[in-house]
């Protein structure tokens, strides 16, 4: 194939189309706007804002990140507008974008979740909702919603009854199978996975004996879980019939090809988003390098192409 020949990005997930497999991970990038000057918008694949409750939270108090070897803790505490101030001063902003815009929302309760679909269903501008069920469940005594799949299932299946948009759900790492929990959304009709979400970790000062997070525990993204993310995405393409989008530790178009190479879909992008504002749009070009390369002319002949050795597939010593 010749260097100047057409190059295809365009990929699907379920009802949704993008003109690339790469997305912004909610929470580090704002509400778009904010990398708007450094990042075209109508560049990406898809744009995910920052999460999204009822009411406006101020978060954590500090200290509330910590940077360690190879990642980032952070225990941010989903600071986010509120969900009147995102529809009358955020929304307006982002319905113009020519890329579809996802909206992360979490709550506390099942019915906080139900009350948010049914507000942003329909809603000019939203292409589509990408549930976090990461967070406590102030009815089970702060479980997360997510490391249990029945009340995973609850939470999928009452925002799938209150809306009509493509319904994405992500999944948190911190659970001992995490197909089991990709099962129980998908049967409660989630269109799309998206994983991983951070890996729960804590950092200690020697000098104070103190914890680095004011809230002790935080969340750890960044190079350091990629591989942790990568074998999770891998089972949970393995065991799904709806599709994947990978994401954690992704800092280069290497790491995102690996993401697609086991089979996801598309790649969401997000602490590196903090270190270098232009990162999306050196492995969107990556892509197209990295075909060019191979001879190829498609994005969706590279997805899932990873040739596994024969033989039983185990953790290794």
């Amino acid at each position: 194939m010749a260097n100047d020949s057409p190059i295809s990005l365009a990929v699907e997930l379920g009802p949704l189309k993008l003109k690339n497999p790469v997305m912004v991970a909610s929470g580090t990038f704002g509400y778009g706007q904010e990398y708007a000057e450094l990042v075209p918008p109508e560049r990406l694949g898809a744009v995910v804002v920052k999460g999204i409750s009822l009411e406006p939270r101020s978060g954590n108090p500090p200290p509330r990140i910590w940077e360690t070897c190879g990642g980032m803790l952070n225990s941010i505490g989903l600071q986010n507008v509120g969900l009147r101030a995102f529809l009358e001063e955020k929304l307006p902003w982002l319905r113009p974008l020519s890329v579809p815009v996802i909206v992360n929302l979490f709550g506390n309760t099942v019915e906080e979740y139900r009350e948010l679909a049914t507000a942003l269903d329909g809603q000019e501008g939203i292409d589509g909702l990408e549930i976090n069920i990461s967070c406590p469940n102030v009815k089970a005594g702060g479980m997360t919603f997510g490391s249990d799949p029945e009340m995973a299932f609850q939470v999928v299946s009452a925002v799938r009854s209150k809306t009509n948009l493509p319904v994405i759900t992500k999944l948190t790492p911190n659970v001992t199978d995490i197909t089991v929990i990709a099962k129980a959304v998908e049967d409660a009709g989630t269109d799309i996975l998206s994983l991983i979400n951070t890996v729960a970790g804590m950092a200690v000062d020697v000098q104070t004996r103190q914890p680095r997070l004011a809230n002790v525990v935080g969340g750890l993204s960044g190079p350091a879980i990629k591989p942790i993310a990568l074998k999770m995405v891998w089972q949970v393409v393995q065991a799904s019939r709806v599709p994947v989008i990978g994401l954690g530790g992704i800092v280069s178009t290497e790491d995102a090809l690996e993401f697609l190479i086991v089979g996801a879909q598309a790649v969401q992008v997000g602490t590196a988003n903090f270190v270098n504002p232009g990162v999306t749009l050196e492995i969107i070009d990556g892509l197209e390098d990295y075909l060019r390369q191979q001879g190829l002319a498609d994005i969706n002949e590279i997805i899932g192409t990873l040739e596994v050795p024969r033989g039983p597939v185990g953790i290794g010593e």
